[in-house]
């Protein structure tokens, strides 16, 4: 079914194909009994499936990655599809329009995405607004959180106060986005210093709570072993909770298009299947080099099972989604959760 459906999507802008998407699930959910009959077939219960990472209960590992309910718009229609958990966002403290279009683009050959879209969203308030009626309190929600592309890096913490402060009663995990490629300057806060500061005066904020909440910290896969030594001591020194591996690449290498193709193209964020290798060595070095001293969700070219266990074995906790998922359909989540199941890999 769903090849049926993606070939109809892939005619179109990918932008509008997206769009079109949210229109239809938003359509279908309104049927009474879709929604269940949504869960009947993508759903995949089994106890050896939950897991409880930093003091939150998963009922399955694999979760939307950011960037797909940018607005938290369907976080509970994409709950009814198979997800144990959902992350919104990025969002920032004030609505922006992102880059200008086109500014997503397919490659079928290597079942992949570029895209550079900005962090276009509505605001935080909104995203805020509408996680207050959440329905399904058994899918996780996290919320990624990122500067205004307007907001000079100096000023940078301020605009993560505000989202962690607007999203704390509604959301229950954060991340912190340093790594996106396409907000200018952005990724110049991974470096030590600047992302220590931020990270330390969140978790500030964080321990005056009643009651804390997880902070997690998406990096690029375009991290050199130096500077993932670097995340590994920032992790210890500030005491967040884990790290996301990984962000979308800004490298072309091995794809199957020419350069002047690629060119065309032009800048943004490279992900899908190229990602693969990298994105599961990041997890592994993490991991090994660490001593396994934090989690690690593994984000990065999955679109199999095989992927999915090949990330989970290199240390992975749990798993995200994004583009395998445009690629494979829903019914991916469905193959990972049975295959984790069939081959006992949460033993």
């Amino acid at each position: 079914m769903y090849k049926i459906i993606k070939s109809f999507l892939f005619l179109m802008d990918p932008e509008k194909a997206h769009h079109f998407t949210f229109s239809l699930i938003r359509f279908l959910h309104k049927i009474p009994g879709i929604a269940s009959l949504l869960k009947a077939i993508y759903g995949y219960d089994h106890p050896k499936l939950e897991k409880t990472l930093f003091g939150l209960r998963f009922k399955n590992p694999v979760g939307l990655a950011a960037g797909m309910d940018k607005d938290a718009k369907l976080f509970n229609e994409f709950g009814n599809l198979g997800f144990g958990y959902v992350e919104i966002g990025t969002v920032t403290p004030k609505a922006q329009p992102g880059n200008d279009k086109p500014r997503s683009f397919r490659l079928p050959k290597n079942d992949a995405l570029i895209n550079r879209m900005g962090f276009n969203n509505e605001g935080v308030k909104a995203a805020a607004e509408r996680l207050k009626y959440r329905k399904n309190r058994s899918v996780i929600i996290g919320g990624n959180i990122g500067k205004n592309k307007v907001t000079p890096n100096e000023d940078a913490i301020k605009d993560y106060e505000i989202n962690f402060n607007e999203l704390f009663d509604v959301v229950d995990y954060f991340v912190v986005n340093v790594s996106s490629p396409n907000t200018p300057g952005l990724r110049d806060l991974q470096e030590k210093e600047p992302l220590t500061r931020l990270l330390n005066r969140l978790q500030e904020l964080n321990h005056a709570k009643p009651n804390s909440k997880p902070i997690l910290l998406k990096i690029a896969p375009d991290l050199t072993d130096s500077q993932l030594d670097d995340i590994i001591d920032i992790v210890r020194i500030t005491k967040i909770e884990g790290v996301i591996a990984t962000n979308t690449t800004i490298s072309r290498e091995g794809l199957d298009y020419s350069k002047e193709e690629i060119e065309k193209i032009g800048m943004g964020g490279l992900s899908g299947k190229p990602l693969t290798k990298r994105s599961t060595e990041v997890i592994r070095y993490l991991k090994q080099r660490s001593n396994n001293a934090f989690p690690v969700i593994g984000v990065g070219g999955i679109h199999s099972a095989e992927d999915a266990v090949e990330k989970l074995k290199a240390g992975a906790d749990l798993l995200q989604l994004y583009t395998g998922f445009i690629y494979e359909g829903p019914g991916l989540i469905k193959e990972i959760n049975k295959t984790i199941i069939a081959q006992n890999i949460f033993k």
